[in-house]
């Protein structure tokens, strides 16, 4: 996949508005496979749907969203099994663990499907983002910044032609962020891969090829 397009696309809820002042809603936004993208957003612009249309979990929305100009209403279920596993990968705002497993068996969750890192790779990475004593630990009992460092790490085990992250530093310190920053744009970098990150505040602290107000 190398272009996300969206043509004057708007949440079904915003209808009717007037004056929506949007760098993203009502026009034609391009998406461009490895450039890094910031969507900058204040609460309640539609971040979060923004990133549920392209990822196909919502379809409530007028206009047009495409990959490589295939518009994604007329995708199978098989062709978004193989964008969802191979193409995009996605952080979701609200992570998305599961409480009653570890830090590391969410993680070999998506890897088992993906076969993507090895165990000692996953290890790295939990040792890079500081939580490497946290393995074995329930995801319900680890803060919130510690979850979402895990979801960051389960979000990096696939290949990718884009990386879609809702806010995804929105509970770490500025030194954790930098670190985040890295492995993504690092792993970007390797697959040739576009970054797309949302934020309403505490931005991830990596160079932009285009930030869009939302």
């Amino acid at each position: 996949m190398e272009l996300i397009t969206l043509n004057n696309t708007l949440p079904r809820v915003f209808a009717g508005h007037n004056g929506i002042h949007s760098d993203v809603w009502l026009q034609d936004v391009r998406l461009e496979r490895g450039k890094r993208y910031l969507i900058s957003a204040e609460s309640g612009t539609g971040k979060s749907s923004m990133c549920s249309y392209i990822y196909g979990y919502r379809q409530d929305y007028s206009g047009s969203i495409a990959f490589d100009g295939k518009d994604i209403h007329s995708l199978s279920i098989d062709q978004w099994c193989d964008i969802r596993q191979r193409h995009i990968a996605y952080l979701p705002q609200d992570m998305r663990l599961f409480g009653e497993l570890t830090a590391m068996e969410n993680v070999e969750l998506k890897n088992r499907l993906t076969g993507f890192k090895t165990s000692e790779d996953i290890k790295r990475l939990f040792d890079t983002l500081g939580i490497a004593d946290k393995l074995d630990s329930l995801a319900s009992k680890l803060s919130i910044g510690q979850q979402q460092r895990v979801a960051i790490i389960r979000t990096l085990c696939q290949p990718f032609d884009f990386i879609l992250l809702d806010e995804p530093v929105s509970h770490l310190d500025e030194e954790n962020n930098r670190i985040v920053a890295r492995l993504i744009t690092d792993e970007a970098q390797r697959q040739g891969a576009g970054v797309i990150a949302t934020s309403v505040g505490n931005h991830l602290k990596m160079d932009v090829d285009n930030t869009f107000n939302l």
